[in-house]
């Protein structure tokens, strides 16, 4: 049997593309799913988001998926399938009793929003379920939908991405949640240090200049961190604005 190398096993700040399965534990139900055929046989399959239905590319140490599974990926191999159960802790958390509250219905009414339990609402920025409606009070709970369920995660690692483009696309989709990203690279003297993304217009047309400012900081450092072959980025937002960020001191 051919040897395990330190190549083929996966470490923190790799970019990695792997196919992923998770489900419920005890109850045996899937509830997330990069493969179509799985998301079909399971009636999970969402037509409204089919770009999701394909290996992802994540990370390894930077919290891209559920932080629990995230640590385990360490030292896995390539081209291996394993199953990683993790206990609430380490997946979605534990519930917190603080986090079901009561809300006055007519907060719901004024926002053309009829209350029914199951229905996921979004209150102040935060996101939750409603569970009950009594009265002109509304019990909604902001813990996360699978808190304290135990879940595993069956993966497979296909390959460890080593193209600078593809590292730095997958990077600005990971940051930005956006699939229509657009990345050139410009080498100068034989290396790749000038690099110009293009980010969606539509995403940000509604920030202010001093978010998206501060944004294109955080995305610069991130990238350096992470591609440190690349020393120097611009931004640009559509056709009409380009911030250019150089390499953090």
């Amino acid at each position: 049997m051919a040897a395990t190398t330190a190549s083929t096993m996966m470490k923190k700040g790799d970019f990695v593309e792997l196919n992923y399965t998770g489900t419920l534990t005890q109850e045996k139900l899937v509830f997330d799913t990069t493969e179509e055929k799985i998301a079909k046989q399971q009636e999970i399959y969402n037509a409204d988001a089919t770009s999701k239905y394909k290996p992802a590319i994540i990370c390894v140490g930077q919290n891209s998926i559920v932080k629990g599974l995230d640590d385990e990926l360490v030292g896995k191999e390539l081209n291996k399938e394993y199953t990683i159960v993790l206990p609430p802790e380490k997946a979605f958390g534990k519930k917190d009793a603080k986090l079901i509250q009561l809300v006055p219905t007519s907060k719901f009414l004024q926002q053309k929003i009829q209350p029914i339990p199951g229905l996921q609402v979004t209150i102040d920025n935060e996101v939750g379920t409603i569970k009950m409606v009594s009265g002109g009070r509304t019990l909604v709970d902001f813990n996360h939908p699978l808190a304290s369920k135990e879940v595993s995660y069956t993966i497979k690692a296909l390959r460890i991405v080593t193209d600078t483009k593809e590292k730095l696309t997958a990077l600005m989709r990971l940051q930005f949640n956006e699939e229509e990203v657009q990345a050139t690279l410009a080498a100068q003297n034989g290396k790749n240090d000038s690099i110009t993304a293009t980010i969606s217009l539509k995403a940000f047309q509604k920030f202010p200049q001093e978010l998206l400012d501060q944004l294109s900081q955080e995305f610069s450092k991130k990238v350096h961190e992470l591609i440190p072959e690349i020393t120097a980025v611009a931004l640009k937002q559509g056709k009409s604005q380009e911030k250019d960020i150089k390499k953090p001191a």
